[in-house]
This record gives structure tokens, C-alpha cells and sequence, in this order.
């Protein structure tokens, strides 16, 4: 099963983890415009993907349609920036699992992603190693003895490390203090950002002079305190069972009857449904339900799960009738 149809560690708060390696090709330019630079290092890559393993395949972000670009960007396998800006000369190369998903001519010649569902930093940065470490033997980075890894942006110097742990935060936004402790946790050099409804992502600003083990437990332990406070600030609001029970059965009532519903309307009710499963006071859905409801209720996922394109009003209708059915499963 895909990494973002599973409950990981801490699943009741923690989303998903994820680790990116900032890595340029020794002998090419950071900028790629050229098409035969272009040519030269994909081919490069497409000759040695048996040696390099993990089972990848080399795709062509041009030579899929719109809704599978858009797909890739709902399950964050490759960015929005990515997907619109290198739409005719980036690829990517991924995995069946797509728990790595490697951007080729990006920002950098490559940017080596591994994701895991829950609070895992440490075993998706140790397949990021093992994979880095295999590429990087077959295609030799650019490198410097003083400054580590080369990149087009001075921000990834370094070890090129960056790291991401989205968190779903209920509890804090309803009690009103995820501003307050988002606010302490930047003080630790934590760059956090609002993903949609209660969903934050946490990640590393720092990357010189300072180690990837260092980075991803440093992030790890931030995570945890906030987890930590989470946590209680949704035994608060269960001290209000009634006004709880009903926020979470309301939401739940919409989705569940509905006949149309917009992507933005279905993400701010599973908001509610996500923590009335996680707190026990929702016995209709499972984790697995909850998580196919986030991915399949996005408009591209949702065409790709239906199999054919449709306009925003069939989506709409469409999305509903998939609602019930994930439910009732």
C-alpha cells in the first residue's frame, strides 16, 4: 500500500514525514536549457536506473496529461513550482510504493524526496542516504571540501538537507494557541507554514555546519513537543463532550449525505472527521477511510480514482458520490 494510505507513528497528529536532498551533477551547468545538456543527463540517468535500483522508473512530465501533473502535486510527490515552471523539460523518476520520488532538472539536477506516512524522519532520511549515496557513486555530485554540496540556492549549502513534517493541529487551533506555540517553535530556527484547514508543515531553515543526523533530530524533537501539546489541548475540548460530539456528527452528516460538494468544503469537514475518529467519538470511519478521503476528495485524485476527466460540476457531484462510497466500504 502507498505511504499516504497508511497510518504512520503518532498518526493521530503527525501527517507524514519527508526528507529532500538538494544534489547538482558534477560537468553541467545548474541551469539546464540546452536540450542537449538536457538529453545528456537524462540519458545518463535512464542508463544506469538497473544499477541505481529502488525499481524507478524515468518519466517525462510532458508526456503525461494535466490531471496526472496535478495528482503528483495533491500527494506532494513533486511541487506545485515544479510542475508548472519545468512542465516541458522536468521528469521525474519514482518507485511503485512512490514513497521516493526523485524532481530531475528542477531547482537542482536532482531533488532526492522520500516520504513516510506519521512521525518517521529517521527511516525515511536513512533510505534518503542509501539512495543519494548509490546515485551519487554512479553520477558524481558537485561537491566542495569548504561548503559540501552544491546548489543553486546559497539556503541549501551544505548538506542540501531539507525537512518537512506536516501536523494536524485541532486541538491548538480550536483552543486558540497553535499561533503561540508555532511562534516558540520558530524561535528554534523551525520554519513552519499553514498547509490547509488545521494542517501545518514544520521544516529546517539551517544546513551548513551542521549535520543531516543533527537536522532530522532537531526537527524530530520540535515535533514532539508540539505533538505533546496537541494532545492536551484536545483533552480540553473533550472536557466539552457535547459540543464536541456535535461539531464532529455535523461535519460528518454533510459529508456522508451530501449530493455535490466542492474540494475546499470536503477538506474543511474532514477536519472534524479526522479528529472525532482520532478521539474515539466517531465509530462510523477507520484511519484507512479517513486518509482515502483526504486523497481521493482532491479534485486531480479524484478523477484519476473515477478514471476519466471531468468539469467542476461533475467533480463536484462526482466527489459526493465517492464520499459515500469510502464510507460505506
Amino acid at each position: 500500500m502507498n505511504w499516504y494510505l497508511q497510518s504512520g507513528k503518532e498518526a493521530d497528529v503527525a501527517f507524514c514525514s519527508k526528507i529532500k536532498l538538494a544534489r547538482n551533477v558534477n560537468g553541467y551547468p545548474f541551469e539546464l536549457e540546452n536540450a542537449e545538456q538536457i538529453e545528456s543527463l537524462e540519458n545518463r540517468i535512464k542508463d544506469n536506473l538497473y544499477n541505481i535500483g529502488y525499481n524507478l522508473q524515468f518519466l517525462k512530465l510532458r508526456d503525461m496529461d494535466d490531471v496526472t501533473v496535478q495528482s503528483l502535486v495533491e500527494k506532494e510527490l513533486i511541487s506545485s513550482e515544479f510542475a508548472k515552471q519545468k512542465r516541458n523539460i522536468g521528469s521525474i523518476l519514482i518507485n511503485d510504493d512512490e514513497n521516493i520520488c526523485i524532481e530531475v532538472n528542477g531547482e537542482n539536477h536532482l531533488n532526492i524526496q522520500v516520504f513516510t506516512s506519521g512521525l518517521d524522519l529517521k527511516s525515511a532520511l536513512q533510505l534518503a542516504q542509501e539512495v543519494d549515496t548509490k546515485i551519487g557513486e554512479i553520477l558524481e555530485y558537485s561537491v566542495s571540501k569548504k561548503y559540501g554540496y552544491l546548489t543553486r540556492s546559497l539556503n541549501n549549502l551544505g548538506t542540501g538537507l531539507s525537512t518537512g513534517i506536516k501536523l494536524y493541529l485541532p486541538g491548538l487551533s480550536k483552543t486558540r494557541n497553535v499561533r503561540k506555540v508555532l511562534e516558540v517553535v520558530s524561535g528554534f530556527g523551525i520554519y513552519t507554514k499553514i498547509e490547509n484547514g488545521d494542517l501545518y508543515e514544520i521544516s529546517n531553515q539551517k544546513t551548513l555546519g551542521i549535520t543531516e543526523e543533527e537536522i532530522v533530530t532537531n526537527l524530530h524533537i520540535v515535533a514532539e513537543k508540539i505533538i505533546s501539546q496537541e494532545r492536551e489541548a484536545r483533552k480540553i475540548l473533550e472536557q466539552n463532550s457535547i459540543e464536541l460530539e456535535d461539531k464532529v456528527y455535523r461535519s460528518y452528516g454533510i459529508l456522508a449525505n451530501c449530493r455535490k460538494i466542492t474540494s475546499r468544503e470536503a477538506n474543511n469537514l474532514m477536519s472534524d472527521i479526522k479528529l472525532g475518529t482520532d478521539l474515539g467519538v466517531l465509530k462510523e470511519l477507520t484511519d484507512l477511510k479517513v486518509m482515502k478521503l483526504y486523497l481521493y476528495t482532491k479534485s486531480a485524485n479524484l478523477q484519476k480514482y473515477c478514471g476519466k476527466q471531468l468539469d467542476k460540476m461533475q467533480r463536484d457531484i462526482k466527489r459526493a458520490e465517492v464520499i459515500k462510497e469510502i464510507i460505506n466500504s
